[in-house]
């Protein structure tokens, strides 16, 4: 069963900062220019404990600096801690690829993960080599969950529980980010409301969309730390975002992949035409979408010389793997095509024109756009009990830094 606590957080001070200046991206797409940006919005920016550097004037290695920060913020008044534990409504508002406006609603809580085995919350994808150290020392040090996991719900009927009640909760408080995506959060205080979104939540598992090293970090600093007795949680929780996993709350995008250093005179469309049907297309690649490779069926490899529209020729290579919705996935049938190239690079680029400008500026020998996966396949993995690949999925829009954080200490 999985548990979801409410939670006393920790929120800016709209009489001393806008809401628009202090949010932020990610940290881990947040790059040394977009974190100066941020900064030059507001000296009170999350990035700045979020992704801590040293700085003049303040003691210590990066990750004391964000708790001298946190710390001078609260004494200060910038933040104030809420007076008593709620779950937080949580939406993003935002245009689809078509320009649609869509909204994707959450909820904000604890997932708890203290004293027992976490099989009721389960990651979707392998996750790529990366250190977690970073994240556990900043843990650490401020004590506080800055930003969340984002975790889907197998259980039906979390939406409508969680549709913000003006007689009921709190205000809503909104930011818009530099996307135009428009953040609001708002409290859910009413006891019964609290119970009611508890009882649906614990009624299924959770799937984790994004924050998988996050996750596994809250895992660590749980085994070290003894807060977990606390009412809200404490250390045996995990600050997490669950949306409901429905097609109409969800935008997936894909993550195309970058592929260099492949060995001198090594063409890769002919090292692939084992694994796939190769067809020549004249489009121009700034044209492709993955809306046009779902009418085609197929993958685009593009390279300097030219687009292939690529199908699978068998299901031969994903039956390496077990077959069922893995052997389905762009993401798995290419891992397994790959191999066959021999030594080369991999990056990867959620941003169709950031990958075209790898080719483009002859950093790339390849660049393979992908399809996105499906609510569906999302859920049929979990019903499997499976992973996809690293960096298979992209949920659109990113929950933003910011609008609370989670103390562990009550």
């Amino acid at each position: 069963m999985t548990t979801f606590l409410e939670f006393a957080g920790l929120r800016y001070n709209l009489d001393k900062v806008t809401l628009n200046e202090v949010i932020a991206p990610p940290y881990d797409v947040v790059d040394g220019d977009e974190r100066a940006r941020l900064i030059g919005q507001s000296p009170y920016n999350s990035i700045r404990i979020e992704l801590p550097v040293e700085e003049p004037g303040l003691p210590g290695d990066r990750y004391e600096v964000a708790k001298s920060l946190l710390d001078s913020w609260i004494q200060t008044g910038v933040l104030a801690r809420d007076t008593s534990r709620c779950f937080y409504g949580y939406s993003m508002t935002y245009l689809d690829e078509s320009g649609n406006r869509r909204s994707t609603l959450g909820v904000l809580g604890g997932l708890a993960v203290k004293g027992r085995a976490t099989g009721d919350i389960m990651p979707h994808e392998e996750t790529m080599p990366k250190p977690k150290g970073d994240r556990l020392f900043l843990l650490r040090s401020t004590r506080t969950n800055l930003s969340p996991i984002w975790g889907l719900s197998l259980a039906s009927g979390l939406t409508k529980a969680i549709e913000h009640d003006p007689e009921r909760d709190g205000e809503q408080v909104v930011a818009v980010d530099e996307d135009g995506t428009e953040h609001r959060i708002w409290a859910i205080v009413a006891p019964e409301r609290v119970a009611k979104i508890s009882e649906i939540v614990g009624s299924g598992r959770v799937v984790i969309a994004d924050g998988h090293h996050r996750f596994e970090t809250s895992l660590a600093f749980n085994e070290e730390d003894n807060s977990g007795n606390q009412p809200g949680g404490g250390s045996g929780a995990v600050f997490g975002l669950i949306v409901e996993l429905v097609p109409d709350q969800l935008l997936v995008r894909p993550i195309h992949r970058v592929v260099s250093g492949l060995g001198q005179g090594v063409d890769p469309i002919k090292a692939l035409e084992g694994h796939f049907a190769l067809e020549p297309c004249e489009i121009d690649p700034a044209r492709l979408t993955p809306q046009y490779l779902e009418e085609k069926q197929a993958i685009a490899l593009v390279t300097r010389a030219g687009v292939w529209l690529a199908r699978d020729r068998s299901m031969a290579d994903a039956g390496k793997i077990g077959g069922g919705v893995l052997g389905e996935l762009d993401s798995v049938i290419l891992r397994n095509a790959l191999e066959g190239l021999g030594d080369h690079e991999i990056t990867y680029e959620a941003n169709w024109a950031l990958a075209m400008g790898h080719l483009q500026k002859d950093l790339a020998d390849l660049v393979i756009m992908i399809r996105p996966v499906t609510v569906d396949q999302i859920s049929r993995a979990a019903h499997e009990g499976v992973r996809m690949p690293p960096k298979t999925t992209y949920f659109f829009p990113k929950p933003r830094t910011g609008m609370v954080f989670r103390p562990l200490d009550d």
